[in-house]
């Protein structure tokens, strides 16, 4: 999906914007560098995060599930800046499980695409939901945005703090603060 070519053109033209010759030697291979980098950064964009929850195993358990502090990466698509942290997912299954991994895959996909962290954090949910048909999701993401960091208000180590509940966890306030007793412990 990422045509090399015009992110390379594309950044020859911002370099020249900033007053940068593109042709000094330091910046010489920055635009095709950069194409490499966008290609790896937004490769979620080209994937389709159901493909990570189609293998699933039967469970008899139906408790809740949670995957803590799974560490992402991704870009906002306001700045054009990155925005990092760290996600906390549950689920309460219905009789089927999906492998562990696949939930912080599931987390790549979509952070590997232009993001706001509020659409992140409801569009892995919303797979968890599709995907594994369980009883209910909750998803938890905790991030530092660079554009609050090094920009505008200049505020490092703000953290924004985003929560999306489905199915039960809408109904079962239990299951919320066990979930948040878990995140924290």
């Amino acid at each position: 999906m990422i045509d090399r070519n015009k992110v390379e053109q594309a950044v020859r033209l911002l370099l020249e914007g900033m007053g940068e010759d593109p042709s000094r030697e330091g910046l010489i291979d920055t635009p095709e560098r950069v194409a490499r980098m966008y290609e790896e950064l937004y490769s979620g964009m080209d994937e389709h995060p159901g493909m990570y929850l189609e293998k699933t195993f039967r469970a008899e358990n139906n408790d809740l599930i949670v995957e803590k502090d799974i560490t992402f990466y991704s870009v906002c698509e306001h700045h054009l800046l990155p925005f990092y942290g760290k996600v906390h997912v549950a689920y309460v299954p219905d009789k089927k499980v999906a492998g562990l991994s696949k939930l912080a895959r599931t987390v790549e996909v979509f952070s590997r695409r232009l993001q706001i962290q509020e659409q992140l954090t409801a569009q892995i949910a919303d797979a968890l939901m599709d995907g594994l048909a369980p009883r209910g999701v909750m998803v938890m993401m905790e991030a530092e945005h660079m554009c609050m960091t090094m920009r505008g208000i200049k505020k490092p180590g703000s953290r924004t703090v985003t929560v999306v509940k489905r199915g039960c966890f809408c109904r079962q306030e239990d299951l919320v603060n066990l979930f948040f007793q878990m995140v924290r412990g």
